[in-house]
């Protein structure tokens, strides 16, 4: 089962997003006046396809190898090497014989509808749920030394009132134009009493402080050391920590936070570690809560050792209570928007850093087997949309990667081209474009085998 919801998966993600980006070039080829001869989702190496059909002057199809997909375009070098419209004088509907602002316009349409594609989808979930915000149910943890700390907030201290005003939100409870009012109390529940604690005047200031000097604000809703999977063959599966347990203690510390615990873990690497955690097995088709874990759960302890990461191999089950707030058309475009923008700038930061060698490419890289394994995931958790806005995003950043092949590589030539105001010869064009299809070929292999190093581990 677990197979036919990763091959479906998969197909579906690579579906969507081939189809979304190659859209986006055939619609401003037709847009420009240019004749597309294929559109094709799945490559047809050797003519083998699922499916084919002719309409006007356009072949539509399905290749046979679900691995991308192309639309070729009168009068383009592209994947095909296809040389054959270089004999004739250049005619109207081809791409060489349009102006270089439309060529680069066609070549830049797959990026930008990848690009549009992520938008609407975050547009379409803050539109149908509305934006997530973090309960003031969920307890504090308060990081010794910090303001809150100061001013006598204690982690398991849970916002009520605000100047006596109800509280339902950790955004309304640090919301900064709140933080800046004349005079602030907050009235919090610490062991079924209520207590009021006065926020000094300079809070701001002081909270920038922390963030500048420690990079964290000193309080944050506590995010319970849930364990969501056990990775096999790691540390924490061998030593027989399981899946649905909660850690309670490490070295006969007692932990609340999943940020502790990595903190922890992280700065013991290769150091044997004492973990005490509490576990209950769950009836069918039920979660156990966390408060459920500690009153009622068997507790173990066991020595672990990381490994030289700092990692056992655990993952967070998010057991946090998060309400929505409907948001109108303005304010979801304007989430949408800025999602997409964020997610962007952390991709091409993240790209920048394999290029610069300050992240291992090895880690960082992954192919159809990752992919495949991320939409099953993110299927069975809920999240498949996101995950598939977050992919599009992907696929758009690196097309436009300046790399002879793709988008980014035609681009580039063409912008030569028209700001030279010449013709770059053609052979010359063609051996950029072998070398580039050899290029992305390798690196391709390389993908692949990572993949499978990686499902061998």
């Amino acid at each position: 089962m677990d197979f036919l919801i990763t091959l479906f998966s998969f197909i579906v993600a690579i579906f969507i997003l081939v189809t979304a980006h190659e859209l986006g070039h055939f619609l401003t080829a037709k847009l420009f006046g240019m004749r597309v001869d294929k559109f094709y989702i799945g490559f047809d190496f050797g003519g083998k396809r699922l499916w084919k059909k002719k309409i006007g002057e356009t072949e539509y199809g399905i290749g046979a190898f679900p691995l991308g997909g192309y639309v070729k375009i009168a009068g383009m070098i592209d994947e095909s090497l296809d040389t054959n419209f270089q004999s004739s004088e250049p005619q109207p509907w081809e791409f060489r014989a349009k102006p270089v602002w439309q060529r680069l316009i066609v070549l830049a349409g797959g990026v930008g509808m990848n690009l549009i594609l992520a938008a609407m989808i975050f547009i379409g979930i803050a539109l149908a749920l509305g934006e997530p915000r973090t309960s003031v149910n969920n307890p504090s943890f308060v990081e010794k030394g910090s303001v809150f700390d100061a001013m006598g907030m204690k982690t398991g201290d849970r916002f009520l009132l605000a100047n006596g005003n109800p509280l339902q939100t950790w955004e309304e409870a640090l919301d900064q134009h709140l933080l800046t009012s004349h005079s602030l109390n907050y009235t919090i529940l610490r062991n079924g009493n209520r207590l009021t604690i006065t926020v000094p005047s300079d809070i701001i200031a002081k909270i920038e402080a922390g963030i500048k000097e420690k990079q964290s604000s000193g309080i944050r809703p506590i995010t319970e050391p849930l364990i969501e999977k056990v990775v096999d063959d790691m540390p924490a599966k061998k030593a027989g920590i399981k899946s649905g347990s909660l850690i309670t203690a490490i070295n006969g510390i007692p932990v609340s936070d999943w940020l502790e615990v990595v903190g922890i873990i992280s700065a013991h690497a290769s150091k044997p570690i004492v973990i005490t955690w509490q576990y209950l097995e769950p009836s069918k088709g039920s979660d156990l809560s966390p408060a459920t874990l500690r009153s009622e759960g068997k507790t173990f302890i066991t020595t672990v050792m990381p490994n030289e990461a700092g990692k056992i191999g655990i993952s967070l089950k998010q057991a946090s209570v998060t309400i929505y707030k409907k948001l109108n058309v303005v304010d979801a475009t304007a989430r949408g928007l800025n999602q997409t923008n964020k997610i962007s700038l952390d991709i091409i930061q993240q790209f920048s850093k394999i290029f610069t060698g300050k992240v291992d490419a090895r880690k960082s890289l992954g192919g159809p087997l990752a992919i495949a394994e991320m939409a099953k995931q993110s299927a069975k958790q809920g999240v498949f949309l996101e995950f598939l806005a977050i992919l599009s995003i992907n696929l758009a950043i690196l097309n436009i990667l300046p790399i002879p092949a793709l988008d980014g590589g035609q681009f580039v030539l063409n912008a030569i081209e028209g700001i030279s105001r010449r013709e770059i010869p053609f052979g010359i064009k063609m051996r950029i474009q072998q070398v580039g299809m050899t290029l992305l070929l390798i690196l391709f292999a390389y993908i692949i085998f990572n993949d499978i190093l990686h499902l061998l581990n």
